[in-house]
């Protein structure tokens, strides 16, 4: 396999790559159109419906991410599992990932529950509180099987099969708007449930993606040589433990992420109505931009793993790097974009010409940290392909906790008690500052980890193999 950087070689690795990740992609934004639709239509519903919903949503989302995380070990167990040809641990890891799927799962849901006791300490009406709690309760039920899903998810795309999971998220995103236009408006007879209906709808749609993937895995001769359910296995603890040990330091990373922009959400409410309303546009686009990058480092993680299982660490290198390159050049494009662009988003979200001036101003914040995010996420992943997960958790909590929420506190709420804050709190663009300097300091940290990680994997195997001549 190519190691060197010449033209032809990047172009092949290059297309390798996009062979795994078009297909991701396609389905990560099907998954994210879950949540649109959800938030979209019970907007029609009623104002309570929607600040419901999107309560709920808000610690349903988080868990889940979380979850999704937590979940991402078995992807780089499989990949080094396939470079290495054995066939017969990826059965046995598999079946191993999902005993671990089911306790996580039960843990996630037990989590938004318990979750749902915040709502009494926000200051939201009560039937708003109880909407939302209703919410949860019933679309927790959708959290184990999503967690076995993603252990078959992690399972499939190690093991370059990525399309599967495209048309599966493409089909849960069919059923879930089908179901919650059933379900909210009451159509065909049914009760108009309102936002208890998004819930119903995405708690059976993570049911109905975990059933059509276990019927994939059955009638697909992809999946023969490594089928995972040819026979029964009882938990193995030490094989859980050492998958939860690569897996939760990934899930507190992205919990760190997520609760991050979801505090500075929070914090941006009290400016009112104009400020939250342009954040979470702002927000919500570049959310869907993220998914292409991240795509690729889903690609990335089983690339740079194969190549490990091969123990070809130069290969390994040049995949991660060219991962790399392949998310910035993607971010260089998408940056143009939404500066050149940034009016025309807005005005494509919301008619309010206030909202329209400020979000417009914070997708210029957007448009400047597209590099940063598309970076940090792409060395992330391949740092993981390598089964290394602490590093990138504590980069991820520096950048986040320790330096963009507080800089945008300081910026945006400008507290009389800091003596170098702003005269005036710069509000919602205090905070994007913030967040534009965290997703710096992570890219520039986890590129200089992945740049010392994968050069000394390469010493380390040309120390091995004059050693091993001589035995």
């Amino acid at each position: 396999m190519p190691t060197t950087f010449t033209l032809p070689n990047i172009r092949r690795e290059a297309a390798a790559l996009w062979q795994l990740a078009w297909p991701v992609l396609v389905g990560q934004l099907a998954t994210v159109g879950m949540g649109v639709a959800d938030v979209a239509m019970t907007g029609h519903a009623s104002a309570t419906e929607l600040a419901a919903v999107s309560l709920g949503a808000s610690i349903w989302s988080i868990i889940l991410v979380t979850v999704t995380g937590t979940m991402m070990a078995i992807n780089s167990v499989v990949a080094h599992q396939v470079g290495a040809g054995e066939h017969q641990a990826i059965a046995h890891s598999v079946r191993q990932a999902l005993w671990k799927a089911l306790g996580v799962g039960l843990i996630g849901a037990l989590a938004c529950n318990a979750a749902t006791l915040l709502f009494d300490h926000l200051h939201m009406a009560q039937e708003v509180n109880d909407r939302a709690s209703l919410f949860v309760h019933i679309i927790s039920i959708g959290m184990p099987p999503y967690a076995a899903y993603r252990a078959l998810y992690g399972y499939s795309t190690s093991i370059n099969q990525t399309k599967p999971v495209m048309v599966i998220a493409l089909l849960g995103l069919a059923f879930n708007v089908t179901v919650n236009w059933v379900l909210i408006f009451g159509h065909f007879g049914m009760p108009k449930l309102g936002g208890v209906g998004c819930a119903v709808a995405t708690g059976a749609c993570m049911w109905l993606m975990l059933g059509a993937m276990l019927v994939w895995l059955k009638v697909s001769p992809a999946y023969r040589q490594t089928y995972p359910f040819t026979r029964w296995e009882w938990p193995y603890y030490p094989e859980i433990r050492s998958m939860l040990k690569l897996g939760l330091p990934t899930g507190i990373t992205y919990f760190a992420e997520v609760s991050a922009f979801g505090a500075v959400s929070l914090l941006v409410a009290r400016f009112g109505v104009v400020e939250v309303s342009a954040h979470q546009i702002a927000l919500n686009f570049a959310s869907l931009v993220f998914m292409a990058p991240l795509s690729f480092g889903i690609g990335v993680i089983t690339r740079v793993g194969q190549a490990m299982g091969e123990a070809n660490p130069a290969q390994a290198r040049f995949a991660a790097w060219v991962g790399v390159g392949m998310s910035l050049s993607f971010a260089v494009l998408s940056a143009i974009g939404i500066a050149l662009f940034n009016v025309q988003i807005a005005a494509a979200y919301t008619s309010d010409t206030a909202v329209q001036a400020l979000c417009a101003h914070l997708l210029l914040f957007g448009a400047l940290f597209q590099l940063s995010d598309a970076t940090q996420v792409a060395t992330s992943c391949a740092i993981r392909g390598y089964k290394v997960t602490r590093q990138p958790m504590l980069i991820q909590l520096l950048a986040f906790w320790v330096f963009a929420l507080p800089l945008g506190c300081i910026l945006g709420l400008a507290p009389d008690w800091i003596p170098f804050a702003p005269a005036a709190p710069m509000a919602a663009a205090g905070f994007w500052i913030g967040l534009v300097l965290g997703l710096t300091i992570a890219a520039t940290l986890l590129s200089w980890s992945l740049y010392v990680l994968a050069n000394q994997r390469v010493r380390d195997s040309a120390r091995r193999r004059p050693a091993a001549m001589q035995a």
